[in-house]
């Protein structure tokens, strides 16, 4: 699954409450600077891959009359031109590999500014980031729907899309994710 950049800052609280509760990481000052570090090496990525995505839909545009008069189907060249060019943009685009190799930057970031210490294998370390982030992601989308849930049986109807709805809405998301033990 996909990474958004709304999702950066859950998911680097989640990481830093993980590693704290591991039992085998030493914290040297808190849990926000570790938050810090893995919000800013996510959105990162995740800007890398909309860059990406910004030139794939250039060339599609530039290109739109030979993909009409050729009837290729517009999604599936979206998809061959960004992995030809997911190269070239430092972007993985198998998820599993991403996020492992995320995990891994956001440890080597962690230990060479001296914000952690932990006498256990690096890898171990690295799969606790690891599963942090894809047990947010397995878990964001029924935590959408509850929160979904929520805002239609709201006292006072909102409108999605307004400023109201979403004010609303991120209050409910953190409110959620604080029951569920993940901010």
């Amino acid at each position: 699954m996909r990474i958004k950049l709304p999702h950066a800052p859950y998911i680097a609280r989640k990481i830093a409450i993980d590693l704290l509760n591991s039992g085998f990481i030493k914290f040297k000052s808190g849990t926000e600077p570790i938050a810090a570090v893995a919000k800013d090496i996510l959105c990162v990525d995740i800007n890398k891959e909309r860059a990406l995505e910004e030139r794939v839909k250039e060339l599609l545009d530039q290109n739109e009359n030979e993909i009409d008069f050729m009837q290729v189907d517009r999604k599936s060249m979206f998809w061959l031109i960004k992995k030809k060019l997911a190269k070239d943009f430092g972007v993985m685009l198998a998820y599993d590999d991403r996020y492992s190799s995320l995990s891994h930057e956001i440890l080597q970031k962690l230990w060479k500014d001296d914000l952690i210490d932990y006498e256990v294998s690096e890898n171990r370390v690295k799969n606790l980031i690891y599963n942090a982030i894809e047990s947010y992601l397995k878990q964001y989308e029924a935590i959408e729907d509850s929160v979904i849930d929520r805002l239609e049986n709201y006292k006072k109807k909102v409108i999605p899309g307004t400023d109201e709805y979403d004010l609303i809405f991120e209050k409910l998301y953190e409110e959620e994710l604080r029951k569920r033990g993940m901010i």
